[in-house]
């Protein structure tokens, strides 16, 4: 399977992503994984990465894009893959797209959790107390909200025209919302 995950912030991606991913034996990539690990590992796309993050800026489309046609490219990635965190453009819609045709592949669904905005806030204000996160407050939380329905409303539109957005309940236990996901996934699959 060829598998985007979307969904706001404090749905549960990452943590759904990785559940998918075993379940389907495909790799999870995350964009964000690959900057931090590239950071942390101070290799030059880190370095590069670290300072246009220091500057308060965005990663260029140009070079998630190459990060993403390279990762793509690996070996595990043959048989199928999971898209956490990309892609949040129309122009990295446009590069996954060319990715996809040169490989002669295409995405079989795009999975977008969806979750009441005010139990995400709830959430999220909770994590931010255990983890000490004191930037965390309800007026940055949904505003980080409002940025991601702005940025990826466009997108999943897209992903809707064409006919692969599933949508599934975010809300509930890891294991219900990934029994949703996979049941939703075994539809897609079996049409």
């Amino acid at each position: 399977m060829r598998l985007l995950i979307m969904g706001p912030p404090g749905v549960g991606k990452g943590t759904q992503a990785r559940g998918i991913a075993a379940h389907y034996e495909v790799p999870a990539i995350s964009t964000g994984d690959i900057f931090r690990a590239n950071v942390r590992n101070q290799t030059p796309l880190g370095q590069k990465v670290a300072a246009i993050m220091a500057e308060g800026g965005y990663v260029p489309d140009e070079i998630t894009d190459a990060i993403v046609r390279d990762r793509l490219g690996e070996d595990d990635a043959a048989a199928g893959w999971l898209l956490d965190g990309y892609p949040r453009t129309l122009g990295q819609v446009e590069a996954l797209d060319g990715v996809l045709a040169e490989s002669g592949t295409a995405l079989d669904a795009v999975i977008s959790l969806v979750a009441d905005e005010d139990v995400l806030v709830e959430r999220l204000l909770k994590r931010a107390e255990i983890e000490g996160r004191a930037d965390d407050n309800a007026d940055t939380i949904r505003n980080r909200m409002a940025v991601y329905n702005q940025a990826t409303d466009p997108l999943l539109a897209i992903y809707r025209d064409r006919g692969l957005l599933v949508e599934v309940d975010g809300i509930g236990t890891i294991e219900e919302v990934g029994g949703r996901i996979t049941a939703a996934l075994d539809q897609v699959a079996a049409s």
